[in-house]
């Protein structure tokens, strides 16, 4: 799983995740080597497996690879689920079991994935980016969706419950989907995904107009860092929602039998959905331009407003200067240095030149 991508100035990304994970441990191995590549998130591997009909209702959690086999549910949906991805053994068990392919299982352990699906020999396979808040910061972690006939297998990286709210709808029988095959849990699974993206479109957006507020207010060094930070955020964010448009696309007007007519109408309308969120997103990133845009104005027009008060200053000391340079040369026979009230007539004169000129500057509301 992703680091949070908390921002230590706008206060909801922490540290900023990789764009590319270090691929090096895989070099000359040939293709289908399972390698995990990414961050050790969790200390166990945790298997659960779900059975379901339209009766009937079975949760094993804390089940073995061994334990896969013979799992199946005969008519029924069979959900297995994999939190950690670090034991490459337990996803090759499974695999085998499955019939998953070498190059499948392969980018299921590669965490550094880009959105997509790919249609195999008896399974589609989906790999997606989740992102959610927890606790005012972004999480996120590459899921792993196998479609086949009357199964499902997902793959996450950490044992958080990210589809707690799918899992209860199978117990309590909620809405359609205990009468419905494994295409539509598998939709529902990138479903919640994408509904927790609009979580983090709605904690980006208030962050956005904190920065806005403070760059107006006082656009200071550490909001030009904030802004900087908060597009490597949007960047990151749009690198890895924009594809599920492609993935939703894809499996909506793709012909695999896997996905029945009736489901096609969801993938539509989750295709919508990631529509909006990417023109946001798209929204936002035009709007980090502007921030920045706005930032380099603001401290220009501070500039401009010092350099306008310095000119003033040194204008209004040019005829002062010229006097006191006058009157400041030792001639024997100026004829001012021999009368009484030359030294008061010299000041009377200096300040009436300044308020004039201060007066002037005034009526012309130059300051």
């Amino acid at each position: 799983m992703e680091k949070t991508l908390k921002s230590k100035v706008i206060g909801y990304m922490d540290d900023m995740p990789k764009l590319f994970h270090d691929q090096s441990a895989k070099t000359g191995l040939s293709p289908g080597s399972l390698i995990h590549v990414g961050d050790r998130i969790t200390e166990r591997v945790r298997i659960t497996i779900l059975n379901y009909d339209d009766d009937r209702f079975d949760m094993r959690e804390g089940v073995t690879p061994e334990d896969v086999v013979g799992c199946r549910n005969g008519d029924g949906v069979t959900w297995i689920q994999v939190r950690g991805l670090h034991q490459p053994e337990i996803l090759e068990a499974i695999g085998g079991r499955y019939g998953l392919h070498l190059l499948m299982m392969e980018d299921i352990l590669n965490t550094g994935q880009r959105p997509k699906t790919e249609t195999f020999e008896s399974c589609l396979f989906t790999v997606l980016k989740s992102f959610r808040d927890r606790e005012n910061a972004v999480w996120g972690e590459q899921i792993s969706i196998v479609l086949g006939k009357n199964f499902v297998i997902s793959f996450q990286e950490s044992d958080q419950d990210l589809f707690e709210t799918v899992v209860r709808r199978l117990k309590n029988k909620m809405g359609r989907i205990r009468h419905m095959g494994s295409d539509y849990l598998a939709y529902s699974l990138m479903d919640t995904i994408v509904d927790h993206y609009f979580e983090v479109v709605d904690l980006m957006a208030d962050e956005i107009e904190r920065i806005e507020e403070r760059l107006t207010a006082n656009p200071e060094t550490e909001i030009l860092e904030a802004v900087y930070q908060l597009k490597r955020e949007i960047l990151y964010l749009r690198k890895h929602i924009f594809p599920m448009r492609d993935v939703t696309l894809r499996l909506e007007k793709g012909d695999s039998p896997l996905i029945r007519e009736s489901s096609r109408f969801y993938l539509r309308d989750l295709y919508d959905h990631i529509i909006q969120i990417t023109d946001t997103i798209e929204t936002f990133r035009e709007t980090a331009t502007s921030l920045l845009e706005l930032y380099h104005t603001s401290v220009s027009n501070r500039m401009n407003e010092v350099m306008k008060v310095l000119t003033i200053i040194s204008t209004i000391f040019i005829p002062l200067s010229f006097l006191a340079g006058v009157y400041g040369m030792n001639f024997k026979y100026m004829p001012e240095l021999e009368f009484r009230w030359s030294y008061g007539i010299f000041w009377f004169v200096i300040l009436v030149a300044a308020g004039a000129m201060i007066l002037y500057f005034r009526r012309k509301k130059w300051f």
